[in-house]
């Protein structure tokens, strides 16, 4: 991956989260990974929209609810995720 393709979590952080038909989900709040690997886990959203909720997606022990980060087909402006690959 070239030098300017990285993002740092805390860029990610507060960015909006979309399917890619453009349905707003919320925004990321925080990031699980796996401390061994540094593998991405889960997105976890902040401020999830009315939709987001109706699906039942797993949830955190905080009640926030988790996206799979294996979902997410594209990182800009936005994540955008597979709406898919959630439900």
């Amino acid at each position: 991956m070239p030098e300017d393709e990285k993002k740092f979590s805390k860029e990610l952080i507060g960015r909006t989260v979309v399917s890619k038909s453009g349905r707003r989900f919320g925004e990321v709040g925080d990031i699980v990974f796996e401390t061994r690997s540094g593998e991405l886990i889960h997105l976890v959203l902040s401020n999830p929209t009315q939709y987001i909720q109706k699906l039942e997606l797993e949830k955190d022990d905080a009640g926030s609810i988790l996206i799979p980060f294996s979902s997410v087909l594209a990182i800009g402006d936005f994540l955008v995720v597979s709406e898919e690959d959630i439900v």
